[in-house]
């Protein structure tokens, strides 16, 4: 049997109870940390459980799951521990899919992720378009797929979530964009655009801050995880809710 266990958003206190007693009853226990950020580390997660966790790179999930997971699973009950929700990771839906393949069981025990966090803003979770990610820019080459997300998403009416890579700052991520407006010259960039930035959602620090992105960009929102939201059409109730967290 292999268990694809969420560890949820904030530190290891987010663990289900559920995903506690699996734990604590399987024969061997991976943890990956490279598909998100994550406060705790794995001292605070095997104290925790009083188990010993190995870590697994990505090379061992995307390219050698033979000869990790896959072959122990077979014969053993081996759990997965991921940051966030399990199924939030293109990486860990093809996990399930190599695994049910090949006839092992699993069972995947979810908890919270960004997408259910972000609804702390005020936003209606069923007015959010696509999702997508900032990466950073490679020399030479700034990619734009944001930006046309984004422009469709807001001529959607739709709110738009921006992921950041894992070590990228909002102020970062907004001079990114500007990059992008100077690109594409469509206006949807601007520095009195409205917008959300949010930190470490769902620990005792999180940082909820709304107005317009030139403002966004000049606070400081401390460590990341980080990530950035442009709403489109709002509702009263979301317009009330966001003017608590108003710069």
């Amino acid at each position: 049997m292999l268990y694809l266990i969420g560890l949820g958003i904030s530190d290891e206190k987010d663990l289900s109870l559920r995903g506690f007693e699996i734990l604590k009853a399987v024969d061997k226990i991976y943890a990956e940390f490279y598909t998100s950020s994550f406060s705790a580390t794995v001292d605070d997660i095997e104290k925790l459980l009083d188990r010993k966790i190995t870590i697994l790179s990505r090379e061992d999930i995307e390219e050698n799951l033979d000869e990790t997971i896959l072959r122990e699973a077979y014969k053993k009950n081996i759990a997965l521990l991921t940051p966030g929700d399990p199924m939030i990771a293109t990486t860990h839906s093809a996990l399930i899919l190599s695994a049910r393949k090949s006839g092992i069981l699993t069972r995947i025990i979810h908890s919270s992720s960004i997408y259910s966090s972000i609804a702390e803003t005020g936003l209606q979770i069923y007015k959010f378009g696509k999702t997508t990610t900032i990466p950073f820019p490679e020399k030479g080459y700034l990619p734009t797929s944001p930006y046309d997300v984004l422009k469709t998403n807001l001529d959607c009416e739709m709110h738009t979530l921006l992921l950041l890579d894992i070590r990228m700052t909002i102020d970062e991520a907004t001079d990114i964009l500007l990059k992008m407006e100077k690109d594409k010259r469509e206006g949807i960039i601007k520095e009195d655009i409205l917008c959300i930035g949010v930190a470490r959602l769902g620990s005792k620090d999180s940082v909820i801050k709304y107005g317009r992105l030139k403002d966004i960009h000049s606070y400081d929102f401390g460590k990341p995880p980080h990530a950035l939201i442009i709403p489109g059409k709002l509702h009263f109730m979301e317009e009330e809710f966001l003017d608590t967290f108003i710069l």
